[in-house]
């Protein structure tokens, strides 16, 4: 199956061709498929629709367990009830019903409590089997959630998770077998499903819902993010759990189950990209900044997939290419790379796509693939005194984002400027122009016109001044919002979460290859006994595949929204997190994702449609062939893997922005052809975070290396924000690039973090010269001191033995 990659490169190897002309017809073939390829309509958003992400929580494996749910619930509703229908009841015995159940749970029997957590998840689950179609079941699913939710359900469910997670006995259980099957997380599953559905349905807003029902979900939203179940917030517990499983002591517990909850958990607590800019927009406010040039979701939302403006060359190639497509001429290999050499707008080189771990991959254009004009026998193309009409060139209207600029920036042009003009240099004054000429002057003006001051800029101030003053600054009045709190759980072992996090996101890496010493991530899908059919085989391999594929999605939505949650909320938050990702070898992790056939990642099909939630459980399953699951769906693109795809991506560039060390990290670990490969996914989002990417390593590339991808340089100038006075086009030497000052930048950077944490979160660490001292002597005396019994005991010997015994020199004491 092509979705799930292969080790190494995931390089298809092709037959050879008979001959040369029919190499280069396959070589000019693969280059129109690739020019022609079409935009994929993909819109961004925190996640997928509803019924997929129902859908994703279950594997196929699973399925004979929808059943199971359904017989147990029913055994118990009509032993209580009757013959009576759940739809036809009222809310009344509706609520009645859930309290029996919720007492039901409080047992000691596991095999009980098991079944009637199953009724409690057919309830979650819509009571699906009285459904005849998906809406009804939703508005089932939602109804039961609510009820579950206001009878106190949740908080059961929590304890009995705890439990389970501390049961010392299925640990060493699971640690015997040799292999683990979906058998022994029965009792996790269930209640990990129960508890997913709840918060699922309850972050879904609809304008019908009733005011009590909106009640619910601000309650809920708030005792979620805060130390309301088990005295942590419920993600610091899953946390936990992600941290135990990759240790190895446990290794039957569900990771995909636990990360969607976690990812559904921080969504729903912290809030998605939407609220993001709106509390972005709050922030600046409260600081007293200027507002947004522009809003970033929008104009992400607008743009579209890159396609740089065509040379004449290549107008001039495409209006031959219609009258003579089957003329096929040879050309000598030196007149070729005559041409290449000359034509910087050159096309790609399909060569290069074979070898793609070559330093000199400077000839493979990612963005536009224009076949080489072989219809001619001469080099270079015989000139024509204009194009056609229909082939004019379109110019863009206008750039997508204002240009900002650094306060930073505006201090070192001027430094150079007085340098040159003047001779002496003024600090960190950006308002003294004496003596400077008046394009300068004009310089200024424009750089200060857009000058962007950040959040976390005058975040790093106030630290500073909390740093240096502490006494008349006061103390800091820290905000207990959700994001606070979450820091607060995760501060202590946060290094381990973010180590276990990247140990599963590479096991999950289609690229990734099999070793003995790595986790094993299957213990929630592969099935007691093993497939002895090949359609079993089959759909056990998609069912693999769409399980690693879903837990990419889910670490990498997780990663995203803490980074960017903390980055808002305190830059050394942000900072912290990030740099434990980087001491993880987070960077070459996600380049060694992306190095792999990337096109044929987003485009898998791994999915059996007929066999997804709800879709299953409401309509008779047809009989299923190989034909038909090779088949797969007619979609264009995978959702999921487009999502993890540009959530990697934008990981990838936090890390790295204003981070020379990191910069050059990217460029050690040969990234640009990765990401120019990635390019070729015609999706507008994608290519902006890949080409801010490459945009930052320009300049370390080499002068070959632009001249060859004139193409991507232009689409990084159509479609990357502007800084004014970066240099990034030209290579020139940086003053913030020096080599040996990388290891010093991490170093304080560091630094900084550590007293941010020890200042806000160590009490223990406070300079005793800084508390306050009671002199006042009534206040003192009058304190109350507790004595422990053994001393109050023996009062009369220490009497004795210091004061009665012992000689008091009174003029030495007075004096």
């Amino acid at each position: 199956m092509e979705g799930n990659g292969a080790p190494g490169n995931n390089k298809q190897k092709p037959s050879l061709p008979k001959n040369r002309g029919e190499f280069i017809r396959n070589q000019r073939k693969d280059s129109e498929g690739f020019s022609e390829a079409p935009d994929l309509e993909f819109e961004y958003a925190d996640s997928d629709k509803w019924a997929a992400e129902l859908s994703e929580l279950y594997s196929y494996t699973e399925g004979p367990e929808f059943q199971l749910n359904r017989k147990c619930f029913e055994e118990d509703f009509q032993t209580h009830v009757g013959d009576k229908r759940w739809v036809d009841l009222d809310p009344v015995q509706h609520r009645a019903h859930a309290m029996r159940l919720l007492d039901a749970l409080d047992v000691t029997g596991r095999e009980k409590r098991l079944r009637v957590a199953r009724a409690i998840l057919y309830m979650a689950q819509g009571t699906f089997a009285e459904c005849s179609s998906e809406a009804e079941m939703q508005h089932w699913i939602r109804y039961n959630v609510f009820l579950l939710l206001g009878v106190g359900t949740f908080s059961a469910l929590v304890e009995l998770l705890n439990m389970e997670i501390d049961n010392s006995a299925a640990c060493s259980s699971a640690l015997r077998k040799p292999a683990i099957s979906l058998a022994d997380s029965t009792d996790l599953r269930v209640l990990l499903n129960i508890m997913y559905l709840i918060v699922e349905a309850i972050q879904q807003e609809d304008p019908a819902d009733p005011p009590e029902w909106r009640a619910s979900r601000e309650t809920f939203r708030t005792e979620l993010g805060s130390p309301f179940y088990n005295s942590e917030p419920v993600s610091v517990m899953l946390f936990a759990m992600v941290t135990k499983f990759c240790s190895g002591h446990a290794p039957h517990f569900p990771m995909k189950k636990v990360l969607l909850l976690l990812w559904k958990t921080i969504l729903f607590t912290l809030g998605g990209f939407e609220e993001l800019q709106q509390l972005k927009v709050c922030k600046r406010a409260e600081f007293g900044l200027p507002r947004l040039p522009e809003d970033s979701i929008s104009v992400i939302r607008s743009m579209r997939a890159a396609s740089p403006p065509a040379s004449a060359s290549d107008l001039i190639e495409q209006q031959q290419r219609k009258t003579r497509r089957e003329h096929k001429a040879l050309i000598k290999q030196e007149n070729l790379d005559a041409f290449n050499e000359k034509d910087p707008y050159k096309a790609d080189d399909a060569r290069d796509d074979d070898d793609e771990g070559d330093d000199n991959d400077n000839n493979e254009n990612a963005l536009e693939a224009e076949p080489f004009p072989l219809e001619r026998d001469d080099v270079m193309p015989p000139p024509l005194p204009h194009p056609p009409p229909t082939d004019r060139v379109s110019f863009p209207k206008g750039l997508p984002w204002a240009p900002k600029v650094r306060e930073k920036d505006i201090e070192t042009f001027l430094e150079c400027s007085r340098s040159k003009f003047i001779g002496y240099t003024l600090g960190n004054d950006t308002d003294t122009v004496v003596g400077l000429p008046r394009p300068i002057h004009e310089s200024i003006k424009t750089l200060k016109l857009h000058k962007y001051v950040s959040i976390a800029e005058v975040q790093i101030v106030k630290e500073e001044e909390y740093q240096k003053t502490p006494l008349s600054v006061g103390e800091e009045e820290v905000e207990l919002c959700a994001t606070e709190l979450l820091y607060q759980g995760i501060l202590p072992s946060l290094p381990q979460y973010m180590i276990a996090l990247l140990k599963i996101l590479l096991a999950a890496a289609p690229t990734s290859k099999a070793k003995t010493d790595s986790i094993n991530i299957l213990a929630d899908v592969l099935p007691e006994e093993m497939p002895t059919t090949v359609l079993q085989s089959m759909k056990l391999g998609m069912d693999v595949n769409r399980h690693k594929e879903i837990i990419v999605k889910a670490i990498s939505a997780v990663l995203l929204l803490l980074l960017k949650h903390f980055k808002l909320n305190h830059v050394y938050q942000f900072e912290y997190m990030a740099q434990h990702l980087v001491f993880a070898n987070c960077i070459p992790l996600i380049l060694k994702f992306f190095n792999q056939n990337i096109m044929s990642y987003i485009t898998a099909k791994n999915s059996i449609s007929v066999l997804d939630f709800p879709y299953c459980i409401l309509h008779d399953l047809p009989e299923l062939t190989a034909e038909s699951l090779e088949a797969g769906d007619n979609t264009q693109f995978c959702w999921r893997n487009l999502f993890s795809c540009i959530n990697l991506l934008r990981i990838l560039n936090k890390l790295t922005k204003w981070k020379h060390s990191r910069t050059m990290m990217l460029v050690v670990f040969k990234s640009a052809p990765i990401l120019k490969r990635a390019l070729k996914v015609k999706q507008a989002m994608m290519q902006l975070y890949v080409l801010k990417l490459l945009k930052v390593q320009t300049k370390y590339l080499g002068r070959q290396w632009r001249k060859s991808n004139m193409k991507t340089m232009s689409a990084i100038y159509q479609k990357v924000r502007h800084r004014l006075n970066d240099d990034w086009a030209y290579g020139n030497a940086d003053l913030d690039a020096r080599p040996w000052d990388f290891q010093a930048e991490e170093c304080s950077l560091r630094a900084n973090i550590e007293r941010f944490n020890n200042r806000r979160y160590d009490k223990s660490a406070l300079n005793p010269e800084f508390l306050p001292v009671d002199n006042c002597l009534q206040s003192v005396l009058g304190q109350q001191v507790e004595l422990p019994d053994d001393f109050q005991m023996n009062y009369d010997l220490w009497l004795e033995r210091e004061v009665f015994s012992k000689p008091i020199c009174w003029e030495e004491l007075l004096q």
